[in-house]
């Protein structure tokens, strides 16, 4: 004996409007800078016997209460938490270098610090994406800016981050045309972020920017292999 149909219509679910929200609870509505030097620690499949670290550059308050740890990781400002690549790197937790006690999730003062500053700085939704927060770069991030498949490479320093509205994060880096002072700070005309300008940008570590500068052919011959399958991709290569 089968069921009776309920009289109440059927509720239509929109899954791009149901998508677009869940994905406006996890936008980044507030940035706070690591100044204490805490790492994101992370593996790789091919040295399964050790572990690696990197310097945090930032943390971040989602719209949902998340609060996540940010590093400048190949094409953007990545949480750490989704690096789960065996070959590039997977995420295991974040590390303190004075205790070296690895923690699972960012630690509880970084969270404080962000829900205060968020409900101080709480801004009014506008139709328009505008600027929320700028911060400097306090690791030497080096961004490698790719235009054309049959240009060079630009190597470009990072000066700092800006958050927008819509908790995207772009790269400041500077026109060398407009240079009026040094040092540069964010807020100087001569910043513009990299995505306005560059086809592709990566972003490197100061130690592997300098690589780069002094021409080590294995790591040109790493960047030729990350690089060149995407300036093809577009059908321009």
């Amino acid at each position: 004996m089968g069921m009776s149909l309920s009289p109440r219509p059927a509720r239509v679910i929109d899954l791009a409007t149901m998508r677009h929200k869940l994905q406006a609870r996890r936008r980044l509505v507030r940035l706070s800078p690591e100044l204490d030097g805490l790492e994101m620690v992370y593996s790789l499949a091919s040295e399964p016997d050790a572990l690696f670290g990197m310097p945090l550059l930032a943390w971040g308050l989602r719209e949902d209460g998340e609060v996540v740890g940010l590093v400048p990781w190949m094409e953007t400002l990545t949480p750490c938490h989704q690096l789960d690549d065996p070959e590039h790197g997977r995420f295991v937790g974040y590390r303190d270098p004075e205790t070296e006690e690895l923690l699972i999730s960012p630690p509880p003062h970084k969270a404080c610090e962000l829900e205060h500053a968020a409900a101080y700085f709480d801004y009014e939704e506008t139709a328009e994406v505008t600027l929320i927060q700028q911060l400097p770069d306090s690791q030497g991030t080096h961004a490698l800016c790719v235009d054309e498949p049959d240009q060079p490479w630009q190597l470009k320093q990072v000066f700092g981050w800006r958050l927008y509205s819509d908790g995207n994060v772009e790269a400041l880096l500077a026109d060398e045309s407009r240079i009026e002072s040094t040092p540069i700070l964010p807020g100087d005309a001569c910043l513009y972020p990299g995505r306005s300008r560059h086809h592709m940008v990566y972003f490197f570590q100061r130690s592997v920017a300098n690589r780069i500068r002094e021409q080590d052919p294995g790591t040109l011959e790493a960047l030729a292999l990350m690089v060149a399958p995407d300036t093809s991709s577009d059908g321009r290569g």
